[in-house]
C-alpha cells in the first residue's frame, strides 16, 4: 500500500498511475477520458463493457479534483475528513458493501483522508443518525435512501456543497419507477447546487441517448457527454447440447436433465456462475446439482433476492475468496459485484435479450484484457435459435433500448409530499424542477395542479377524510407537513417502489431464511414441504405476518413462484431469429446450435413450412381436442397474449365461438370445437392495427387487470400503508384496501389521473400494446401463408403442450407428451 508520506512530492496524476502501478493495470483511454471530463466540471454516461473498469473511469476523478485542489499531503491527516463530496447511486442494496471496499481501495492506497460510508436500509441506525449530522465525504447508498434523505430539512445545506453524483448501472434503473425516483432526486440536487457534476455508468444498452437525457435532465448545467469506453470483451460462447435433439421441444423438457453435463464443465474451472431465469429454478437446479455430486456440499451455493441478506453476503465472500465452486443464482449476481475467481458462466435457457447474455458473460473473466466464457444450456431445443440469434445481435452491437416510462403521477406524489416535508413545496419553483427531467418535460400546469390538491385535500372523492390531507400551506407561501405521523408513514413508505407483497420465512427454531410472496405461502397448508434457499422445509405456522418453518425430508410439494419470471423475447432478439429462421428455410444452417437443429428445421419444412421474415405462418390443425389455429408473429410472450385476445374476439364476431388459447414467445394457439371462419377473417382485416387497443380493452378483463395494477400505484401514492415496524399488514388487507379505493375512484371520481394511469400501464407493461401494435403493422404488411400440415409441426408442438398443462386428464402431462412425441416420431420416420 503506497503511503502518502512517502510520495509527498508526487503529483495527483503520478499518484494515480502509481496507484494503477500497484494492481498491475495501466489506465486505458476512456478512464482517462473520464477524468479529464470530470476535471473539466462536465457531467456524462460513461458506456464500457462490463468487467473494464468503469468503476476506477469514473471513481478517479472525484479523487484528482480533491487533491489537485490540496496539493500538500502531509497536510492532509491534520485535517478532519471532507464532508459532503460524492454521493455514490447503486441500484441494489446488496451490492453497496461489494462498491463501496471497491472505491476504498484507491483512497487508502493514496492515502486520502476521506470518510467513505454506504446507507441503506439494512444500515445501523446510529450511522444513519451521524449521517444525519455531518455526510461523509463519500456516501454509497441507493435511490431510496437517497429520496428519503431529502425528506430531513437538515441536510439541504450539505447537498449544496455536494460536488458529484455518480449512479451505477444506469441501464437497469433507466424505465423503471424507481429510474423515475433518481431522475426526481437528481433535480432537486441540481436545483440546490446547479454546478453539481453527474455521472453515470452503464454497460449493455442500445439507447444511449435517451440514457444520457434521463440521467442528466432536458436543461443540464454545463458540456455533457458520452464516452465510450471498451465496447467489446473477449467472450467465447459454447452450447452444452443434449445427446439428442428432439424434434418435437416443449419447454423444460431438457431442463434438470442437463445437470451431468453442466457439473463437468463446473469440474474443470475454478468457479462458476449458473444463471436461471427465475428463482424457482434456481432452487431446483441447486437441488439437482447437490443430488449428483453429493461431494460439493459447501462448495456450491445459492443466490437470489428472496434469500436473507446475511445469506447473500456469506455467498458474495465465498465467491470473491475463490472458496465456492459454483453458485446458482437469478439476475442478483447480474450486476456490480466484482468477483475474478469465476472463469465461467452457465446461462440455463434463453436470457431473451441479447444484452442480458452479454451482461452475464461478462460476469467471468471479470478483469480488463481477461476472456468472458459463457457456456449455454437450452431447457427446449428451440431456444438454440435464441442463443444463434442473440450471438447475431451481440456480433452486430444490436442491444436492447430501454422504454422510457412518461409521466408516472404516483412517484410524483411521492415526490411531492417528500419535498414537503424536507424544507417545504413551492408551487412554481418544484413545477420548474420537475419539468427539467425527462420523465415530467411534458407535465401540464393541470396535471401539477391536480396532484397539489391530491395531497393537499385528497383529491375529488376523498376530501371529506382529514387522513388523506397530508399537506398544508404554510409560512412563506410554502406547502409543507406538519404531522408528525403523516411524516413517519411517508418515511417507511418511500420503499414501496421495489416492495412486493412478500412475507418473511424463518425456522421456528432459527434464523431467518428470507422473504416468499404472500399469495404463494396463503395458499399452502400446514405439513406442506417446498423448496426453498437450498432446503426442504414445511410449514408449521403463519403468525404475526411470518412463516415459521421446519426443516423436512424427501420430496418437496411445491417450489415457490416469485413475481417477475416472466421475462419475454426483446423486440432485438425476435427479430434476429426470424433472420435465423429465414436462412434455415433456404438451407442455411450456421454455426453449432442451427447444425444441431437441422432435422427438426428439416421437419417443419416437410409438413409446412419455415417463415421467412417478410411472412406470417398460420397452421391449421383438427386434433382429438378440436380444431387448432397456430399462428407465428414471433413477438414476445406479452404480446402474443393481447394478440390471442384480439383475434379471438375479432373470429368470434363473424359467428358464435368460443375459443381456448396459450402462447410462448413464439406464437399462439387458439382451439375451438368448430372450424373458425379464419380465410374470411383474414380478407376481412383479421390482423388490422387501427382498433388494437379498444378490442385488448373488450377483449380481456381489463377492469381487473387495472384493479391489479392499481394496488402498486395506490402504495407508491400513499393511499395504503403496509403499516409500520411490529405491526405489517397482510397482503389480503392492502388488496381490499386498494380495491375500494379503485372502486371509489371509479364511481365518484371517474377522471381521477392514477385510474388513468393504471390502466394505461396495463397495456404499456402488462400487454406491451405498443409492441403489439408494430406487429399487427408488420403482419399487415407481409404475406400471410397458411398451411394444413398432416400432424402437430415442432414449431407448434410447445405451444400444443402449453394449452395441454391448462387441461385436467387421467394421465400425467408428462406420459401424455411422451405418448403424443411418440407417435409424431413415427408419422416424421414414414
Amino acid at each position: 500500500m503506497t503511503r502518502a508520506g512517502s510520495t509527498a512530492k508526487l503529483t495527483p496524476q503520478k499518484r494515480v498511475n502509481q496507484f494503477f502501478d500497484s494492481v498491475g493495470w495501466k489506465p486505458f483511454k476512456f478512464q482517462r477520458d473520464c477524468w479529464a471530463s470530470y476535471l473539466a466540471g462536465e457531467s456524462g454516461l460513461l458506456h464500457s463493457a462490463t468487467g473494464t473498469g468503469k468503476t476506477l473511469a469514473v471513481w478517479m476523478g472525484p479523487l484528482l479534483s480533491w487533491m489537485n485542489q490540496n496539493p500538500d499531503p502531509e497536510k492532509w491527516n491534520s485535517k478532519k475528513p471532507p464532508t459532503a463530496k460524492v454521493i455514490w447511486l447503486t441500484p441494489l442494496r446488496a451490492l453497496a458493501g461489494d462498491t463501496e471496499n471497491s472505491l476504498r481501495q484507491p483512497i487508502e492506497a493514496m492515502g486520502l483522508p476521506w470518510r467513505l460510508e454506504g446507507r441503506t436500509g439494512d444500515s445501523k441506525q446510529s450511522v444513519k443518525a451521524r449521517q444525519l449530522r455531518t455526510l461523509p465525504t463519500a456516501l454509497v447508498t441507493t435511490p431510496e435512501s437517497l429520496t428519503l434523505m431529502l425528506t430531513h430539512e437538515s441536510l439541504l445545506e450539505s447537498f449544496k456543497t455536494l460536488e458529484a453524483v455518480i449512479v451505477d448501472e444506469w441501464h437497469e434503473l433507466l424505465g423503471t419507477k424507481r429510474g423515475i425516483q433518481t431522475e426526481l432526486a437528481l433535480a432537486r440536487l441540481r436545483q440546490l447546487n446547479p454546478a453539481l457534476r453527474t455521472w453515470g455508468v452503464s454497460a449493455t444498452l442500445g439507447n444511449l441517448d435517451d440514457a444520457l437525457s434521463s440521467l442528466l435532465g432536458i436543461r443540464p448545467h454545463g458540456v455533457r457527454k458520452i464516452i465510450r469506453g471498451v465496447p467489446k470483451k473477449k467472450i467465447r460462447f459454447q452450447s452444452i447440447l443434449p445427446p439428442v435433439i428432439e424434434r418435437f421441444p416443449w419447454a423444460g423438457h431438457i431442463g434438470t436433465k442437463m445437470v451431468p453435463h453442466v457439473a463437468a464443465e463446473v469440474e474443470n474451472v475454478r468457479s462458476a456462475l449458473i444463471f436461471a431465469n427465475t428463482r424457482s429454478q434456481t432452487e431446483l437446479w441447486y437441488q439437482q446439482l447437490l443430488r449428483h455430486r453429493s461431494d460439493w456440499a459447501g462448495q456450491i451455493a445459492l443466490h437470489h433476492g428472496s434469500l436473507d441478506g446475511s445469506v447473500r453476503t456469506w455467498v458474495e465472500r465465498g465467491l470473491r475468496d475463490g472458496k465456492l465452486r459454483a453458485v446458482v443464482c437469478t439476475s442478483s449476481l447480474d450486476l456490480g459485484v466484482d468477483f475474478t475467481a469465476v472463469d465461467l458462466v452457465v446461462q440455463i435457457g434463453s436470457p431473451k435479450g441479447s444484452a442480458r447474455l452479454l451482461q452475464r458473460a461478462g460476469r467471468s473473466g471479470h478483469q480488463p484484457d481477461a476472456e468472458s466464457r459463457l457456456a449455454f444450456v437450452p431447457t427446449h431445443a428451440l431456444e438454440l435459435v435464441e442463443l444463434a440469434a442473440a450471438r447475431d445481435a451481440i456480433l452486430r452491437g444490436d442491444l436492447e433500448a430501454r422504454p422510457l416510462l412518461s409521466k408516472p403521477l404516483d412517484v410524483l406524489i411521492q415526490h411531492a409530499v417528500t419535498i414537503a416535508i424536507g424544507g417545504g413545496l413551492d408551487f412554481d419553483a418544484l413545477l420548474e424542477e420537475i419539468q427539467t427531467t425527462r420523465a415530467y418535460e411534458n407535465l401540464s400546469n393541470e396535471e401539477w395542479n391536480w396532484v397539489l390538491e391530491f395531497v393537499v385535500r385528497g383529491g375529488a372523492s376523498l376530501t371529506a377524510y382529514p387522513e388523506f390531507h397530508r399537506v398544508e400551506m404554510g409560512e412563506h407561501g410554502r406547502y409543507v407537513v406538519t404531522d408528525k405521523r403523516v411524516i413517519r408513514k411517508h418515511r417507511m413508505n418511500i420503499g414501496t417502489i421495489v416492495s412486493d407483497a412478500a412475507m418473511q420465512v424463518r425456522f421456528l427454531k432459527g434464523g431467518a431464511l428470507g422473504t416468499v410472496e404472500e399469495s404463494f405461502l396463503s395458499r399452502l397448508k400446514p405439513g406442506e414441504r417446498f423448496l426453498f434457499g437450498g432446503k426442504v422445509v414445511e410449514l408449521v405456522v403463519i403468525r404475526d405476518n411470518i412463516a415459521y418453518v421446519r426443516r423436512s425430508k424427501g420430496v418437496p410439494d411445491t417450489v415457490p413462484r416469485w413475481m417477475g419470471g416472466r421475462m419475454p423475447l426483446s423486440s432485438e432478439l425476435s427479430s434476429a431469429m426470424r433472420r435465423r429462421l429465414e436462412e434455415a428455410s433456404e438451407g442455411i444452417y450456421r454455426g453449432e446450435e442451427m447444425k444441431a437443429l437441422r432435422p427438426l428445421m428439416e421437419l417443419q419444412k416437410k409438413w409446412s413450412t419455415l417463415p421467412r421474415r417478410d411472412e406470417l405462418l398460420i397452421e391449421q390443425i383438427k386434433t382429438r381436442e378440436g380444431h387448432q389455429i397456430f399462428i407465428y408473429p414471433f413477438a414476445g410472450r406479452l404480446a402474443h397474449e393481447g394478440l390471442a385476445a384480439i383475434l379471438a374476439l375479432r373470429l368470434s364476431r363473424r359467428c358464435p365461438i368460443t375459443f381456448t388459447m396459450a402462447c410462448n414467445d413464439y406464437g399462439i394457439v387458439l382451439q375451438s370445437h368448430e372450424e373458425a371462419p379464419l380465410h374470411d377473417a383474414i380478407e376481412s382485416g383479421l390482423f388490422d392495427s387501427e382498433t388494437v387497443v379498444a378490442d385488448i380493452l373488450e377483449s380481456l378483463n381489463a377492469t381487473e387487470m387495472s384493479k391489479r395494477q392499481f394496488r402498486q400505484i395506490a402504495r407508491i401514492a400513499g393511499l395504503i400503508h403496509q403499516g409500520l415496524p411490529g405491526d405489517r399488514k397482510p397482503s389480503r388487507h392492502l388488496q381490499a384496501s386498494s380495491n375500494l379505493f379503485f372502486d371509489v375512484f371509479r364511481e365518484y371520481d371517474p377522471g381521477n389521473l392514477l385510474l388513468l394511469q393504471s390502466q394505461r400501464e396495463v397495456l404499456e407493461q402488462q400487454l406491451e400494446a405498443s409492441r403489439l401494435e408494430d406487429a399487427m403493422s408488420r403482419i399487415v404488411r407481409h404475406l400471410i401463408i397458411t398451411k394444413l400440415p398432416p400432424k402437430i409441426t415442432p414449431l407448434g408442438f410447445p405451444l400444443w403442450v402449453d394449452k395441454l398443462r391448462e387441461r385436467v386428464s387421467s394421465e400425467s402431462l408428462s406420459d401424455r407428451i411422451r405418448k403424443m412425441q411418440m407417435q409424431l416420431e413415427q408419422a416424421a420416420s414414414t
